[in-house]
């Protein structure tokens, strides 16, 4: 009980911007630290809704939603997924091999196409908020994608092979139990899933939009095991901060797309 504790405290002071206590980082500490992983996606997804009800209760506008939501992850996780996000854009769109790409990984330096990828990034949230808040019928879709996303990101540190023997993934998954915690991450994708199909259950075709939802998130993790595969060697930190973030925006693509079909 106490090693599960500290792991969830070790997820929440790595991959959030939460106040925690502080908890020394060791195999036992961090055994079960990414099995906690989605739980601050659960956290987002609250705020998400509690500032949906607050904007739809006050009438705000559709853009002023629009905007707080698409930061709201950002005040949460203090950033973390999108230095991945912009760090693998400047990766890919170099044209060196895979020792120059891991390179600019490692790189603490932004370059040219990182902030440009952010930006359109941010801004196509943005414009899924604004129609979500315009069309919310698959709202609970949106709201369990921050959590599936993450759900999504653990098993990757923990099934994929990592692309070197150091950084923030390695270490990780070193000190993971590997096993228990994939089997761990897998119920928890199940509960979430179970959660966002009861809660758009009564929504025509909302069973639909939910199967739609799993199928391109399982589709963009087989893109993405492919690509960190064949370009990069194996997963990193980086690569991870990646796949959530582009999970998390497909989730709302699909709530926001299937809210305006319905």
């Amino acid at each position: 009980m106490k090693s599960a504790w500290s792991g969830l405290l070790v997820a929440f002071s790595m991959y959030s911007a939460v106040p925690v206590p502080q908890v020394q980082w060791e195999k036992r500490t961090m055994r079960w630290a990414l099995g906690f992983l989605p739980l601050v996606g659960v956290l987002i997804g609250a705020l998400e809704w509690l500032w949906f009800a607050f904007c739809t209760h006050f009438a705000a506008d559709g853009l002023f939603y629009a905007v707080i939501a698409a930061l709201l992850p950002l005040f949460v996780s203090g950033g973390i997924h999108l230095d991945g996000l912009c760090d693998t854009c400047d990766a890919l769109c170099s044209y060196g091999d895979r020792e120059k790409r891991l390179a600019i990984l490692k790189d603490p330096h932004v370059g040219a196409f990182g902030p440009m990828w952010l930006i359109a990034f941010l801004l196509a949230e943005v414009g899924c908020f604004a129609q979500i808040y315009e069309c919310p019928a698959l709202l609970p879709l949106a709201v369990c994608g921050f959590a599936l996303a993450r759900a999504l990101g653990g098993c990757k540190v923990v099934l994929t092979p990592c692309a070197k023997d150091s950084g923030l993934a390695h270490l990780f998954a070193e000190n993971s139990d590997k096993k228990a915690v994939a089997i761990m991450l897998l119920i928890e994708l199940a509960i979430y899933l179970a959660v966002a199909g009861l809660l758009v259950y009564a929504v025509p075709h909302g069973l639909t939009a939910g199967k739609v939802l799993v199928a391109v998130l399982l589709l963009w993790y087989g893109v993405h095991e492919k690509l960190t595969r064949r370009i990069f060697g194996g997963i990193t930190g980086d690569l991870a901060g990646f796949c959530i973030s582009i999970a998390e925006l497909l989730a709302l693509a699909c709530a926001a797309l299937g809210g305006l079909m319905l």
